[in-house]
């Protein structure tokens, strides 16, 4: 299998204060926080953390004030040394990187988005933006191509000359996503950078970022302390608590899996019917009609078998083919329908596996089948019934929901 990875963080840790030396020991023997700092009097920000990043994913660090999250990033480009641990990104040991080296890497290898802004309020747009390319010695010409491709890619073209005093919070965010992305660095460090904007121009600034990233690629480590933001961003999210990663997975995977209960508190009230897809809430492996040669008498023996009283059918290579129910298979065993065929609920709904419950709930308000989820090459791969979007998902009782989706109503 081919290693994607682009940033691996092995054991890193960082500690604040003087007596460091003491207090990596006290880490060392599995000290807590609270017992370090009394002994000590030093902080310990992240405490042995490991994780790998793969090139082209948005990873999100999410946790709340004092977590450590915004210290970890620090440390990926080196603007904070860390105690102990290593940061390798590609083939470079950004920790042992000499001073010249890593200039080298946070001017090609690195761009910075930071809370606030950061821009230079006498210059303009397209100067704002080329000012890390001019600092390199670009000549202007070039700097202002290069400024002016990157402001039409975040969709500020016409506002090259503004100044950045005139524009509003979402826009001048821009700009400074503009001036990371300038230098096309392969790696983006994302620090709260959306946490200073009002909500909406954030849920824009947010559908920016992900359409941005369809385009461009970057591997993007986020850092956020708003767990709607990370759902909605992240390929995979590591939570925080006073240092430590408490669970490191995919949005789904901490919604319906939470590791302990500081993560069940923070997924609490979440909805999660954006999140949480078919092959999360499938029955895997579910009995089956083999089209070419079950009869009538093998299709109602698997039915009281299994407990049910309507089957997915499928040709000879798992090619889904629609449903049969047990009183069509009777029409069938009494021969007053000649094939298999002529009893097939062919127009029968299907999804992929990352169709989420929320695209599937109407599907339900028109079919009281179960819905088949398939490969792109439409083989059957599971199936998802009502209840398990009541009771694995929704949380609410199972007559409501039937009440919800016979009114149409959004849930």
């Amino acid at each position: 299998m081919e290693d994607n990875t682009r940033i691996r963080i092995e054991d890193l840790s960082v500690i604040f204060g003087r007596r460091k030396k003491d207090a990596k020991k006290l880490l060392q023997q599995n000290k807590s926080k609270e017992e370090i700092l009394k002994e000590t009097g030093c902080t310990v920000a992240v405490n042995k953390v490991n994780f790998n990043i793969q090139e082209g994913e948005i990873f999100v660090v999410m946790g709340l004030s004092g977590s450590g999250k915004s210290t970890l990033i620090r440390c990926i480009n080196r603007l904070l040394v860390p105690t102990e641990g290593k940061v390798v990104v590609d083939e470079d040991d950004i920790l042992n990187a000499d001073e010249s080296r890593l200039r080298e890497l946070r001017r090609k290898k690195f761009g910075m988005v930071f809370q606030n802004f950061g821009l230079l309020p006498h210059r303009t747009v397209a100067s704002n933006v080329a000012f890390g390319l001019e600092i390199q010695g670009m000549s202007e010409e070039e700097r202002t191509k290069k400024a002016y491709d990157v402001i039409k890619t975040v969709g500020l073209q016409g506002y090259e000359e503004k100044m950045t005093g005139q524009l509003s919070g979402g826009m001048q965010q821009r700009v400074g996503l503009a001036r990371a992305l300038a230098n096309d660095p392969p790696v983006l460090l994302m620090d709260e950078a959306f946490s200073a904007l009002d909500p909406l121009i954030r849920a824009n600034m947010q559908d920016e970022l992900l359409d941005l990233q369809e385009r461009v690629q970057k591997t993007i480590v986020f850092i956020t302390h708003d767990l709607d933001e990370a759902l909605k961003l992240g390929d995979r999210i590591a939570i925080m608590k006073e240092g430590f990663i408490v669970q490191n997975g995919t949005p789904e995977e901490i919604l319906t899996n939470p590791a302990d209960d500081y993560v069940k508190a923070f997924v609490e009230g979440v909805d999660r019917s954006d999140i949480v897809t078919a092959g999360t809430i499938m029955i895997e492996n579910p009995t089956f009609v083999d089209g070419k040669k079950d009869g009538a008498e093998m299709i109602l023996r698997k039915m009281n078998q299994a407990g049910v009283n309507i089957l997915p059918v499928v040709d000879e290579k798992d090619h889904f083919m629609g449903f049969v129910t047990d009183q069509d298979t009777s029409r069938l065993r009494k021969k007053e329908v000649k094939t298999i065929r002529d009893i097939i609920h062919d127009h029968s709904a299907s999804v992929y596996e990352d169709a989420t419950v929320a695209e599937i709930i109407p599907i339900f308000r028109d079919t009281s089948f179960p819905i088949a989820v398939v490969s792109k090459d439409n083989k059957l791969k599971g199936l998802v019934v009502h209840s398990a979007v009541v009771k694995e998902v929704v949380g609410r009782e199972e007559k409501e929901i039937e009440q919800i989706i016979k009114e149409g109503y959004d849930i």
